[in-house]
């Protein structure tokens, strides 16, 4: 069975859930998820041996934490060169700002640029906090794992 490490960063708990709704998404496809808070990640070794990794946030003032930078920092002790990365996290601010970066996507940017991982086919998925406990977002959390999931036991069969 493939597993996914699926490590989060949350204030508000709105990151949390949304790391549990996709790790539910990832066992739609009969693939492990083992959800994690990064603070609680303290040995890069604790990183080794998964199949697949998808990394959560919230942005804070247009950027990630300072605790998921200096996870991000971390983890490149660790080979995950070639490894399929996900990126996901909540927002509170509102869109009409005018950029499109969230913290998923600079993790996203991190994940493929510096560990030059393999990038998820649906890129990364940024909610507004006030959705992640919708219908919608709980759908779209969901979604996006079992599409994860799926990527990943297909590449079980690629490598078989």
């Amino acid at each position: 069975m493939k597993s996914v490490l699926i490590a989060y960063f949350s204030i508000s708990g709105k990151t949390e859930r949304m790391a549990e709704y996709i790790a539910e998404g990832i066992r739609f496809n009969d693939a492990r998820a083992v959800v994690k808070k990064m603070v609680d990640i303290k040995d890069p070794e604790e990183l080794i041996d998964y199949d697949g990794y998808i990394f959560g946030s919230p942005t804070i003032s247009l950027d990630i934490p300072k605790p998921v930078k200096i996870f991000l920092f971390m983890i490149k002790e660790v080979d995950l060169e070639g490894k399929l990365g996900g990126a996901f996290g909540s927002y509170a601010h509102d869109v009409s700002y005018g950029h499109d970066y969230h913290a998923a996507r600079l993790i996203s940017d991190i994940l493929q640029n510096e560990h030059k991982m393999r990038s998820f086919d649906l890129g990364q998925l940024s909610l507004k906090e006030n959705v992640v406990d919708t219908r919608e977002g709980i759908k779209a959390c969901h979604d996006y794992g079992r599409i994860f999931g799926a990527e990943i036991s297909q590449l079980v069969l690629f490598k078989a």
